[in-house]
Order: structure tokens, then C-alpha cells, then sequence
């Protein structure tokens, strides 16, 4: 059947049980849904799969092909699509028309995928049929659309208010333990914080979710510390993989995600070892996570930060066949379950499958002290790595999901030292956060100047009157705000830079590339430490 739109030439060619009429469009129920446009649209609005993946608007005749290195791929990714270059994303994709309207095409449902190919605008449910959302309008006018259907079909905002974030890992990375953090606690004094959350570093493995031997008074008493000072005390946890080097891996080897040949399905690699994923399906798996998210609140964590949540929706064999986003879902139910009241940050998460059941989720790549780098942006072709401007532009391309759910920017940067930021840039970090509302830092302080640290205290305590003028501009009180430059996409490779990238792009797919490079990082983490305790 055909559905005619605004637009005097565009019409959609879909095969549909039902066609009901919805505020500024409409929704079908299809497997397969076809947009034939009037013509070739200027842009198109790709949506990553996760927090780290890519969202952004791209030329509508650019083709962006897979990042580099592929072993990082299940991590940054959907690996589903991996080697799929034209324009495409997850759940939902949007077209500029000529006459200046968006068209939007977006799932109700979850494991679907929507392709730009010429001018056919492509949705593809994996398994079975379900709902879509069709539309067309102003662009803040149809995203807001899309979102109250999303609200009602998987739930909105847990909890009204964004806490004040410390977080150790954009300083200290996993070069923590007990006493460097209550002498950071210590020395955070009055500064308004709601939360002060312990991150990577605290754990014995990624599996083994028990104190090392860095904090031995355990991490009941660390919260206990954490709360005397005013704070709620935070965590953060990967439950959803585990390394090779965990007892978990060695005990429970049926509890992983397999393939079709029986062999673990590849997580990613991080580190210095390989990740694998826990089958959200399995009752075993689903019992111990239900264990460990109920011994975190009685260690006395009320704030808490999952982490490469993705491995429970990657492709793969599972206990119970199930579609893939579903089974991370059904085991992301058990885990919100069991954290009960606590404020629930979710982070390289699959967002659509998320949403309803968590507080916040991480809407960008991690931030990093440095804007961008032309060896990842350029030559590997990777915008999911992290770096100050990757994260800018996909959470300032995902601020539509504010109103089912906190949009965490990651966090901001006060400090001078340690940090290759210029000024305006770290000023374009903390307007973001100004706009989502989700205040963090993790800049020690000894580091900072009293500048630095009065201009922290100020960001902490401002409520800005915030309006949103264009895709990228805004004001704050006033004050423009503009993040066109960083939103841009790197310019596409010329022929030499294509033969470099496929040359680094091989010497780097590797583990032992992967490791130098953790290792590097992590003497580089020391040398900062060594010379400021």
C-alpha cells in the first residue's frame, strides 16, 4: 500500500497489517518498511547502536566505512552491520529534505535497523514484525514525536534529578586504591558534589567483582568513608563480560555467549586480554547477577555505573533463543530489579534497550585529555575512540533521548594541568554538560589552581536558562553556544592517507598492538601520579 506524505512527490511503499494515524505522522506495523523519496535528501541522521557508537549527521552521498582496527569492532559497533557503508543506524533514521523538512523513520521496537540506499529510506526488523513511527515535520518537532511513542511503548526517566558526579577514571584510570581516594575525598572539601564514585581499578578481574588487594578494608567500609563525607558513594562495574584471567571464566565457561560452532563470542579486547560476553538468558547468569547487584547496595553503593553492557545484546547463540536485544533487556530487568532505589548510570549500552529501565545512560565515546587525533579520526576512521570532540558530537546528536532519560556527556575538565585542551574546548565540554545537565569531573584536586577550582565550584552550582536555537547552537543564560565545528565530520581521506590507514589499520588489529598501547597508557598514568601525590 502507499501512504502519501507533506512532500508533493514522496509516498511509502510498505507492506503493513495496519496503518493508524499518530500526532505528526504515523504508525505501521511491518517486518519490512520501504520510504521511496522524492529525490536523493541532503543529509542523513545516522544512530549509533551503543553509547561509543557514531551519531551524526552525514552527507547523504557519503559512504563511511567500518572503523579501524575490526578486533575492536564488537566493542564500538554493532558488528551485525560492521561492513555496511551506506548511510544506516539503529532503530531509527531521519532524512533533510529540499524543502527543508525532516522525514523520520524510526522503530517502536527493538533488534531493528533502518538504511538509507538512494532515495529509499529502509527499516528491517531482525526477527519478526513490529511497530514504526513515520513522520515528517521540523527536526526538533518529529524527534520529540518519535520520543513520547518510545516513552510509552519502554518507559521514561527513573528519578527527576541529575546527581553532581567525582568520578577517579579520567585522572587516575586504574591506578587507584584506597588511600590515594579518601585523600582525594579528603581533599575535594566542600565542593558540591552529590556522588563520589569509585571507578575502574577497585576489582580483581573483569569477572571477579571483589576488592584487590589495593583496598583492604573492602569496599563496605570505602562506602562507608565515602558516605561520612556527605556523599553517596558510587561504583562501577562491567557484569556483562569477563576476561580470561577471572576465576568467573574458568569456573562458569557454559556461561558465556557462544557462536554457531560452539566457540565464545568476541567481546572486544581491553585490558590486555579478550573479552567474552555472559548469556543474559541463561538462569545461572541471571541469579548471579542478581546476587552481585544486591551485595553492591549492601557494601552501601546507592549510585552505580555498569559498563560494556552491549556484550549482553551482541549476535549469538543463547540458553534460551531469543532475539538479541531482548535477551539483554530480560537480564537489564533483573539487574534494575535488584539495584532497587539506587540511581542506575548505564554506559557502552545499547540505547533503545535501555531506555525504561535505568536512570542515565552515556550518550557519546568516553571524553580524553586531548581534542582529536588525526591517526584515529583520519587514518583508522575511528569516531568511537575516545577523545574530547567524539564525545562532543554524538551526545550533541543525541539529545533527543532527553526526555526518556538522563543524557550522560561523560565528564568535564577544569584543570591545566595534564590536559592538551585549550580553553574553548574545555569551555564546549562544560556547556554540554550545562545543557544535559549531567555535572562530572574527575580532575584531582591538588591539580587544580584556585581559579580553576572556583570555576568549578561556579559550573557545580549554575542552573542556566538553556534554549536550543538550531541543530547545534543554544544559548545558556543568554550566552551563545555553538557546536557545528565540533559536530563536523573529519573530511574523507585523500588517496595517500587511504594507503596509510590500510597499512596502520593492519599493523594495529592485533592484540599485542592493543597491549603496547594499554601498557603505554598506563606508565603514562604513573608518571603523572608519581609526580603529584
Amino acid at each position: 500500500m502507499e501512504y502519501s506524505t507533506s512532500h508533493p512527490d514522496s509516498s511509502l511503499a510498505v507492506s503493513a497489517n495496519e496503518i493508524r494515524a499518530a500526532t505528526g505522522g504515523h504508525t505501521l506495523s511491518a517486518k519490512n518498511i520501504t520510504l521511496s523519496l522524492p529525490s536523493q535528501p541532503l543529509r542523513y541522521y545516522r544512530h549509533g547502536w551503543q553509547s561509543w557508537s557514531l551519531a551524526a549527521w552525514v552527507d547523504a552521498n557519503r559512504r563511511i566505512q567500518p572503523p579501524k582496527p575490526p578486533i575492536l569492532h564488537p566493542m564500538q559497533i554493532d558488528p551485525l552491520y560492521a561492513r555496511e557503508t551506506r548511510p544506516h543506524g539503529s532503530w531509527v533514521g531521519a532524512v533533510e529534505l529540499d524543502n527543508g523538512n525532516i522525514f523520520l523513520l524510526g522503530a517502536l521496537g527493538l533488534d531493528a535497523h533502518v538504511t538509507l540506499d538512494g532515495s529509499a529510506l529502509i527499516g528491517r526488523y531482525e526477527s519478526g514484525q513490529g511497530d514504526w513511527f513515520v513522520g515528517e515535520g521540523a527536526e526538533q518537532e518529529i524527534f520529540a514525536r518519535y520520543t513520547d511513542l518510545l516513552g510509552k511503548r519502554l518507559g521514561e526517566k527513573q528519578q527527576a534529578k541529575t546527581p553532581r558526579v567525582w568520578c577517579s577514571w579520567y585522572s587516575l584510570y586504574t591506578q587507584i586504591s584506597e588511600e590515594r581516594l579518601l585523600r582525594i575525598l579528603d581533599g575535594l572539601g566542600d565542593l558540591p558534589f552529590d556522588v563520589f564514585q569509585v571507578d575502574d581499578g577497585w576489582q580483581r578481574a573483569i569477572g571477579d567483582w571483589e576488592p584487590n588487594e589495593k583496598f583492604p578494608s573492602g569496599m563496605d567500609e570505602l562506602a562507608a568513608q565515602i558516605r561520612r563525607s556527605g556523599r553517596t558513594p558510587g561504583l562501577w562495574l562491567a557484569p556483562l563480560i569477563m576476561t580470561p584471567s577471572s576465576r568467573l571464566y574458568r569456573q562458569h565457561p557454559d556461561w558465556l555467549l557462544h557462536d554457531e560452532n560452539g566457540k565464545p563470542v568476541s567481546a572486544g579486547f581491553n585490558w590486555g586480554e579478550p573479552l567474552y560476553a555472559l548469556d543474559t538468558t541463561h538462569p545461572d547468569v541471571l541469579n548471579w547477577l542478581r546476587a552481585l547487584m544486591q551485595k553492591v547496595r549492601v557494601w552501601g553503593y546507592d549510585y552505580v555505573k555498569l559498563d560494556f553492557l552491549y556484550a549482553g545484546a551482541l549476535p549469538g547463540k543463547r540458553h534460551i533463543d531469543m532475539p538479541r536485544e531482548q535477551a539483554y533487556r530480560h537480564g537489564l530487568t533483573i539487574i534494575r530489579e535488584a539495584l532497587g532505589d539506587a540511581y542506575f548510570l548505564t554506559c557502552g549500552a545499547p540505547i533503545l534497550p535501555s531506555i525504561g529501565l535505568c536512570d542515565a545512560i552515556r550518550v557519546g565515546p568516553d571524553v580524553a585529555a586531548h581534542w582529536d587525533s588525526a591517526r584515529d579520526s583520519v587514518l583508522l576512521g575511528n569516531l568511537a575512540i575516545p577523545s574530547t570532540r567524539n564525545a562532543i558530537r554524538t551526545t550533541v546528536n543525541r539529545l533527543w533521548l532527553s526526555p526518556l532519560v538522563h543524557t550522560d556527556p561523560d565528564v568535564v575538565y577544569f584543570r591545566s594541568r595534564h590536559l592538551a585542551l585549550t580553553e574553548p574546548q574545555k569551555r564546549q565540554l562544560q556547556d554540554l554538560a550545562l545543557i544535559c545537565g549531567y555535572k562530572a569531573t574527575s580532575d584531582v584536586p591538588a591539580w587544580l589552581s584556585g581559579s580553576e577550582r572556583a570555576a568549578l565550584r561556579a559550573f557545580l552550582e549554575t542552573e542556566p536558562v538553556i534554549e536550543r536555537t538550531g541543530r547545534y547552537t543554544f544559548t545558556l543564560d543568554g550566552r551563545q553556544a555553538d557546536f557545528s565545528a565540533a559536530a563536523a565530520l573529519p573530511a574523507p581521506p585523500t588517496p595517500g592517507q587511504r594507503l596509510a590507514s590500510t597499512a596502520l589499520g593492519w599493523a594495529v588489529n592485533s592484540r599485542y598492538a592493543l597491549q603496547l598501547n594499554g601498557w603505554l597508557g598506563k606508565m603514562t598514568v604513573k608518571r603523572k601520579l608519581g609526580d603529584s601525590k
